[in-house]
């Protein structure tokens, strides 16, 4: 087993992968990475691989899970055996079911649910591989794939983290900081409405420093907000000149 570090940051205030603090993972976007669903994105956010798929809207089944006014999200986040160091249960955790439910309210605000009554929409996420902060590269790359299904949306969900690591606030954490730091504060914004779909907070921050986190995790969404609009934009054009 390798010896987990005592410290976090360096003397050089630089993290254990050569960050600093306010600075994100390497992340690529890629929209439509899948043919056979409706609509599709992969991620890959430092060492998290994540792929997400949208199928819908379609007829309910059973259809006692219908809803007459509008229409129904059903999200599933999965991890898979092979994405984490120890082999894991292929059944669905605890956490998994949790943060289904957590994905799918912060994507829920973002869609115009009224326009398809009596319908349904599936997400899939399936994470290849783990190292922190899947929840938040989930919610980004779900809300690509949904946009990519051709879904009507008042604006994409973007989601970062932020936390507590070594007494400094530092961004977007990686595995290791997001177990031995003191707090982590996920995030997930609709930037053009500057509105929060979630905010979560797990450890302990002082008032100022949840203050900082959150505003730190704000900056990190609005970049990858860049890329999430970049992704979309780059699939279509190239779709706009194969046509042509």
């Amino acid at each position: 087993m390798s010896r987990k570090p005592e410290k976090l940051i360096d003397k050089k205030g630089l993290r254990l992968d050569g960050r600093k603090p306010d600075e994100l993972r390497p992340i690529k976007i890629e929209a439509g990475a899948l043919s056979n669903a409706d609509g599709s994105a992969y991620i890959e956010q430092g060492k998290n691989k994540i792929l997400a798929a949208v199928y819908g809207p379609k007829e309910v089944h059973p259809k006692h899970l219908a809803l007459q006014d509008r229409m129904v999200i059903r999200c599933r986040y999965h991890m898979a055996p092979f994405s984490v160091q120890e082999r894991k249960s292929p059944a669905p955790s605890r956490r998994e079911i949790e943060l289904s439910k957590v994905i799918r309210e912060s994507l829920e605000p973002s869609i115009f649910l009224e326009y398809y009554p009596r319908t349904i929409i599936d997400v899939f996420i399936e994470v290849l591989q783990a190292d922190g902060g899947t929840r938040c590269a989930s919610i980004t790359a779900a809300s690509i794939a949904l946009a990519d299904a051709g879904i009507p949306m008042r604006d994409l969900v973007v989601a970062c983290a932020a936390g507590k690591v070594d007494d400094t606030i530092v961004l977007d954490l990686m595995d290791t900081e997001d177990k031995m730091g003191t707090a982590d504060v996920p995030l997930a914004l609709m930037p053009n409405l500057k509105a929060l779909t979630l905010l979560q907070m797990d450890g302990i921050l002082t008032s100022k420093e949840f203050e900082s986190a959150v505003n730190l995790a704000l900056e990190g969404c609005k970049k990858i907000y860049t890329l999430q609009k970049e992704a979309l934009r780059t699939k279509y054009v190239n779709m706009k000149e194969v046509e042509e």
